[in-house]
């Protein structure tokens, strides 16, 4: 199931990003049917929901006009780090959230299983259930049968294996962040460089050569921004997620270790 779920996430985070450069590429000047209408039709009841239609319309066309200006090379390279830091942001969030447990009620169970049934029990209720802390619970009563520190130290291990499991490609999260502003710099360099060739051989310095040169050069370096800023939200929502999880495995394995305590007291 996590992983059908991942890969819907996957699948829906590319055909969105595709349809985007799909549309980018019609060129600026195209009209749409509710645009005909509304330049063409008087004044109607509906008018504010046209203006609201007319409103988007000129939205996406803008969105479209900067990315064809700002270059499909390195407009793209900035969309793609986009559409991967999404798909593994959301693959992570999905993967965590699966991997919320309720910890009382888990360790309700457990404590009811040891009384009822034993060790075994206890096992068999922690297999029934998802989540890392029962994959941590599961060891330690793997190992009650040697002793409460041992049962500790396997705690404690195995508790570090699955902290690997939820960090696991956010370096790659991480490594977007940082490349988009980087490629958004570049695309501004290599603008920059192309409109003072063009000063060169026009052989004098024009205001509009030059400013269209710059503007057509920053909107890499604003899109580079856009994309880090939207990755760091997701990157920080999944870092409070772990350390939530990390806090809750914390908790209830020392909660886990005086159960065993109290069972072997009991025996």
């Amino acid at each position: 199931m996590k992983k059908l779920f991942a890969f819907v996430a996957v699948f829906g985070v590319l055909l969105i990003g595709a349809s985007i450069n799909m549309y980018a590429q019609e060129g600026q000047t195209d009209t749409t049917a509710v645009e005909q209408v509304a330049a063409t039709q008087v004044q109607t009841p509906a008018e504010p929901v046209l203006a609201e239609a007319e409103e988007g319309g000129q939205l996406h066309k803008e969105i479209k006009r900067l990315f064809i200006e700002g270059g499909a090379q390195f407009m793209g390279t900035v969309l793609l780090a986009l559409i991967f830091g999404l798909a593994i942001a959301i693959e992570r969030i999905i993967y965590l959230n699966l991997a919320t447990t309720n910890t009382n009620k888990l360790l309700s169970k457990i404590e009811t299983a040891l009384n009822e049934g034993g060790i075994e029990a206890a096992k068999e209720v922690c297999r029934n259930t998802r989540g890392p802390v029962a994959s941590i619970f599961y060891q330690g009563l793997d190992r009650a049968h040697e002793g409460i520190d041992i049962a500790e130290k396997s705690i404690v291990a195995y508790g570090g294996v699955q902290m690997g499991l939820l960090e696991k490609n956010l370096s790659w999260i991480s490594l977007f962040i940082a490349i988009a502003p980087m490629l958004g710099f570049m695309g501004t360099v290599v603008g920059m460089i192309v409109a003072f060739d063009n000063i060169e051989r026009a052989g004098n310095v024009s205001a509009t050569l030059v400013a269209g040169g710059i503007k057509v050069a920053l909107i890499t370096t604003i899109a580079g921004l856009i994309v880090a800023i939207i990755l760091q939200v997701f990157y920080n929502y999944i870092l409070s997620k772990i350390d939530n999880l990390t806090n809750q495995m914390e908790d209830a394995s020392i909660s886990l270790v005086d159960l065993l305590v109290k069972y072997n007291l009991k025996k």
